[in-house]
């Protein structure tokens, strides 16, 4: 039975898996070796906390009980040693998921259950950088983890039926849905994402419209909540350049970057992480400071 969760990485997806996670009654501990990053993290998650009572979709006593489940630590051997489960929300980058998985593999029980979130990557090779492969398994959250209601359960080759369950029944616990789905590049959601947000990146490089414009279309004519542009700033747009690199290498041409979006990302446009991207986001944050 899982009571008690680390999460590894406080960046945008790390924290708003560790809220979940203590508001659905788990022990979480929220680990980065970045002190200024895991502040930052703290101080989110308690503006969320505000935020939901203030707009009465959670109640102060819940809040009382899930800050008293949350801790902040920096030290991740400390921290994988009394896990039940670790949830990795680090970058998409092989290579640092490696050294994540190396390190908790030393340090966890091995009771202990191991997740990826990640939007693209294999859980079977994540799982090869550990050494236990049937407790091994990728939780694609989104973003914002508060707000959206789902999670891609991905079994790797040689993920058990007792992992996904228990998995799922974590998610359940966060209040999320599930779909549980076999591995393959991309899952559902990314491939079908980045092909929208690489299409919106084309049709801004030809002319066709301005960021507004395609955002408005694609809202209103296709009912999505966001549209790419928006979507994009918000999740980083190193994050989906990324992504389509990995899906380029693994599903062909159809995915090769828009040189447009390899251009912002050179420029350090990022999106909201960095104050601009296909938006400018200097007078909001102004706006905030005031």
């Amino acid at each position: 039975m899982i009571k008690r969760i680390v999460v590894v990485g406080s960046g945008v997806m790390g924290r708003g898996i560790a809220y979940v996670g203590a508001l659905g009654g788990y022990s979480v501990t929220l680990v980065d070796i970045n002190e200024t990053a895991l502040q930052n993290a703290k101080d989110e998650i308690e503006s969320i906390f505000d935020k939901g009572i203030k707009y009465g979709k959670i109640s102060a006593d819940a809040v009382k009980n899930a800050s008293q489940k949350l801790g902040y630590e920096n030290d991740l051997t400390k921290a994988a040693g009394n896990a039940d489960l670790i949830i990795e929300a680090v970058p998409e980058m092989a290579s640092i998921k490696k050294q994540v998985f190396e390190e908790i593999e030393k340090h966890a029980s091995k009771e202990c259950y191991f997740a990826t979130n990640t939007s693209t990557m294999s859980p079977t090779e994540i799982a090869s950088f550990g050494k236990r492969p049937t407790k091994t398994i990728a939780m694609h959250f989104f973003n914002p983890v508060h707000k959206m209601p789902l999670v891609e359960i991905v079994k790797g080759l040689e993920t058990s039926d007792e992992t996904v369950e228990v998995i799922r029944e974590v998610a359940v616990r966060m209040g999320k849905e599930t779909v549980v789905i076999n591995e393959f590049p991309g899952f559902i959601t990314s491939r079908i994402s980045a092909l929208v947000g690489n299409e919106a990146f084309f049709m801004l490089q030809e002319g066709l419209g301005t960021p507004e414009e395609i955002d408005k279309a694609i809202k209103l004519g296709l009912n999505y909540p966001m549209g790419p542009f928006e979507l994009g700033d918000l999740v980083g747009l190193d994050t989906r350049l990324n992504n389509l690199k990995y899906l380029h290498e693994k599903l062909g041409e159809k995915y090769r970057p828009a040189p447009l979006l390899e251009q912002y990302v050179k420029a350090g446009r990022l999106g909201r992480k960095s104050g601009k991207g296909v938006y400018d986001y200097a007078l909001e944050e102004e706006l905030v400071r005031k």
